[in-house]
């Protein structure tokens, strides 16, 4: 079934394509995979996509309007005035802490006229009171209230905030300067919940860890810091890996996830088994031979071949080679980004022209190299635009 969906694609590409390395995606099956991730999101979580990992407005703006949400996490700065410029009143939660520079060059670039309104969407993310101090400078002199989220390790130990005494820290600062710091929530990323060997850990074990460190952290403002308790703080986590366990049962009220509606090769987990890959890289072949020859090594050449060489249009991405079958790239000749060889069987029928197609590992690792997503449909191409920087 995959081979003739390949074939048609290559014959596709041959009409249509470019005839250089293409990233395709399959829109009906993205499409299918956001009905059943919305089907599957209990009223009390509300889903927020991961910029990163969808990085294309039109691939945003559908997801977008599928799940009926304005709430977007955001890695890459860059990325934060384009979506700013994209979606009114856009939620947007930062995923990593900022470095007080680019904090300052981000409102240097808004106009000053939508700064009250702009800054007003934005949960700045903050892992120690160091940071937060240099926010609080910033918004004192900058006569600006800025939205403050806490990062809390709840298991992953990747920075933020890992003891009660420094959240209670980081409250207390908020607290004292109302004007200038708003707490808007906290945000506990538990990607190892999926990760971690099961000879260390069960992720039924590990999950249900991470949600009691979350509960406490949630314990310590509402109980210790009841003026700061509002109802509408965003308590975010998950991450594609965990998805299925917060719809089933989440401390959180904020889900954020975004790779798994691409289904990249690194998210093929049993809970995700489900949705399917949506994402490809297409790669013309340049040339054909008939078995591979390795520089020093000419007398191999004398030998009996099972393999035909193909030299490819880029090469070396994220990604893994999925059609044709069984090809991959040789390991004696080495890996090219400019033309990489890859080994095929003897009787695989391939030419010069035909493509050869990969499936990424990740999503944002990949979509930043192309300028353009080739939205596949009913055997025609449309051309989104995404985020080079």
């Amino acid at each position: 079934m995959q081979s003739k969906y390949f074939q048609q694609l290559t014959q596709d590409l041959q009409q249509q394509g470019t005839g250089t390395p293409q990233l395709i995606l399959d829109l009906a099956q993205y499409q299918q995979n956001l009905e059943i991730v919305q089907a599957k999101i209990p009223a009390q979580l509300k889903p927020r996509l991961v910029v990163k990992s969808l990085a294309s407005i039109p691939l945003l703006k559908l997801a977008s309007e599928k799940l009926n949400t304005r709430r977007f996490m955001v890695f890459h700065l860059p990325h934060l005035l384009e979506m700013m410029r994209a979606f009114e009143q856009a939620d947007i939660l930062l995923g990593k802490p900022m470095p007080i520079h680019a904090v300052q060059g981000f409102y240097q670039n808004v106009p000053e006229q939508n700064k009250a309104n702009d800054q007003s969407n934005i949960q700045w993310l903050i892992d120690d009171i160091k940071r937060l101090k240099q926010y609080l400078q910033f918004a004192q002199e900058s006569n600006l209230q800025l939205n403050i989220n806490i990062e809390i390790d709840v298991g992953l130990h990747r920075g933020g905030v890992s003891s009660q005494q420094q959240l209670i820290a980081l409250l207390k600062l908020i607290q004292q300067y109302p004007d200038a710091l708003r707490l808007s929530g906290l945000m506990g990323y538990d990607a190892h919940v999926a990760k971690l060997p099961n000879i260390l850990k069960s992720p039924e074990r590990s999950y249900q860890q991470s949600q009691q460190i979350y509960q406490q952290y949630k314990n310590t403002i509402q109980q210790q810091f009841p003026d700061l308790w509002r109802a509408d703080l965003c308590f975010n986590g998950g991450g594609s890996p965990t998805f299925m366990q917060h719809c089933q049962q989440s401390v959180c009220n904020d889900l954020a996830f975004g790779s798994m509606l691409l289904k990249p090769s690194d998210f093929d987990l049993d809970n995700l088994s489900a949705l399917k890959c949506a994402l490809w890289i297409a790669a013309p072949i340049l040339k054909v031979l008939s078995y591979s020859q390795i520089p020093g090594l000419e007398m191999l050449n004398h030998l009996p071949h099972r393999h035909k060489a193909l030299f490819i249009y880029g090469g070396y991405w994220q990604a893994d080679y999925i059609y044709p079958e069984k090809s991959q790239p040789h390991l004696l000749y080495g890996r090219s980004s400019n033309q990489e060889m890859l080994q095929v069987p003897r009787q695989c029928d391939i030419h010069v022209d035909d493509y050869v197609f990969l499936r990424p590992t990740q999503s944002e690792a990949i979509i930043p190299q192309f300028a353009q997503l080739y939205v596949y449909r009913e055997r025609t191409f449309i051309e989104w635009q995404t985020f080079r920087e």
